[in-house]
């Protein structure tokens, strides 16, 4: 049986391959030294550092493939800090930031399936390289770097408590750990068998009903993505806590394998996307904390997200669809909060990086200081604003690459003019088509930058539009 070995190419946030087929240790070992140069050549200067940080997630032999880059780096000249233990990847972000390294590499695929894993590249300034960056790398793949007489040194460091102390400056932990601790707030942690396991416990103090806590490379035949069709047992705890403590306010809280990507569940166990949490934490942000600078939203964010920040004099500024446009936006403008609609969240106070346990510490204080259920705050947000919309998205696997090419054709010389038998009103096309409809609903058609699959988002005053529009772009997609 032959197998297709795909070109080393980084995607929205690094590059990631099937274990065994494109990442396989050769050329990690290749990669990482390159790697480490291309962020000394951007970095170098700045910091006047010769460290890289190595880190790893829980995935199959993620601390195999970090040794290895580590080992390989340390060849060529670098010193490298090499992590002793699994931590999430804002964790090495931060740590990149805080011991004035040249930046990061991470081995994680995120929130990819099992059979993946990855290398994230991290800046001197706490977050993910630019794209021009990623090109520099790319652009050097062929290349092999001179073996120094002497290499660099390579020493361990423990990634969680610089950063757990970073994140608790942040908000009111004594506040949160009170009201934990009186039972006032119940709090549920789906850690999805990733690099957020034991986190919020060491942040809080006090002990949080945490599932999937063992490491399963598998990921129980899944995904550790924070989407409703992973969370059947975790929605079901919650709701099923609703009858046990009737007197809390209870909020689930849901991490990817990494632990850059949040979601939420309200008190009856319903799920929560950062659709949702990002308006209720603008709320916050402004009124509660007093912070100030633009909202940065992706184009698949939802209509709230300009409302909101309109109602708190807050300008909104739009980028294409991956975290990394969101984090150079915080390097050249106040930024209050930027966010995604797959749960990445930064804020202009922090490193320029999604950050979900930070999210999370966000989301509790907005909880405890309002004394609210999460469904509750959106509700009077959606009152104050006036707007009411639904939304939901599908992920659509593409028979092959080939597949994606020919309906990317389609999109560019045959765009559609109506969609689910409405006009369309105009089409964005920063990344991917976002189709706004005569009734002011959208519909975005855009591709994975890692896996052959279509995405699918919808946002609509109804969650039948909702479906409707989105089944008639799977009919679209599959003639």
């Amino acid at each position: 049986m032959a197998f297709t070995i795909n070109p080393i190419k980084f995607g929205t946030d690094g590059w990631r391959g099937v274990i065994a087929a494109d990442f396989t240790f050769e050329r990690v070992a290749m990669l990482a030294p390159l790697a480490a140069k291309v962020l000394a050549d951007n970095y170098g200067e700045i910091t006047g550092s010769n460290t890289v940080i190595v880190g790893y997630d829980r995935r199959f032999m993620a601390e195999d493939f970090a040794k290895l880059a580590a080992e390989a780096i340390r060849e060529v000249g670098f010193d490298v800090l090499l992590s002793e233990c699994y931590a999430p990847t804002p964790a090495f972000s931060w740590a990149a930031k805080a011991q004035n390294a040249l930046g990061a590499i991470v081995m994680t695929a995120s929130h990819n399936p099992a059979t993946y894993l990855g290398l994230k590249v991290k800046s001197a300034m706490g977050g993910s390289v630019s794209p021009e960056v990623t090109k520099q790398i790319e652009a050097i793949l062929d290349k092999s770097l001179p073996i120094p007489e002497k290499p660099g040194k390579l020493e361990y460091f423990d990634p969680w408590p610089s950063y757990c102390q970073g994140l608790q400056a942040k908000v009111d932990i004594a506040g949160i750990k009170n009201a934990i601790a009186s039972g006032k707030v119940k709090v549920y942690v789906d850690v999805m068998h990733g690099a957020a396991a034991t986190g919020l416990e060491r942040l809080l103090g006090v002990p949080v009903t945490e599932l999937n806590s063992n490491r399963d490379p598998l990921f129980e035949g899944g995904a550790p993505e924070p989407l409703p069709k992973n969370l059947g047992k975790f929605l079901a705890t919650i709701k099923n806590a609703a009858q046990e403590y009737p007197n809390s306010t209870r909020v689930g809280l849901v991490f990817d394998g990494d632990s850059d990507r949040i979601a939420a569940a309200d008190g009856e166990g319903n799920f929560l996307s950062s659709q949702i949490l990002i308006p209720i934490l603008i709320q916050h942000l402004a009124q509660n904390k007093g912070f100030t600078g633009e909202i940065v939203k992706t184009v698949s964010g939802s209509d709230l997200i300009p409302r909101v920040a309109e109602l708190y004099g807050r300008s909104v500024y739009q980028t294409p669809i991956g975290y990394k446009y969101i984090g150079d936006r915080m390097l050249n403008a106040e930024v209050m909060i930027g966010g995604e609609e797959s749960g990445g969240i930064g804020y202009g106070t922090h490193i320029p990086e999604r950050d979900a346990l930070l999210s999370a510490l966000y989301v509790l204080e907005a909880v405890v200081q309002s004394g609210k259920d999460l469904s509750q705050i959106y509700s009077e947000l959606e009152d104050k604003t006036g707007f009411t919309g639904k939304y939901d998205r599908i992920d659509l696997p593409l028979a092959s690459m080939e597949v994606r090419a020919k309906l990317l054709d389609r999109l560019a010389n045959d765009t559609p003019q109506t969609v689910a038998g409405k006009s369309v009103k105009d089409c964005l096309s920063i990344d991917g088509y976002k189709f706004r409809l005569e009734d002011d609903s959208w519909l975005l058609i855009r591709f994975s930058g890692t896996e052959p699959v279509l995405r699918l988002y919808c946002q609509a005053a109804t969650m039948a539009e909702v479906h409707k529009t989105l089944e008639w772009a799977r009919d679209w997609a599959n003639s």
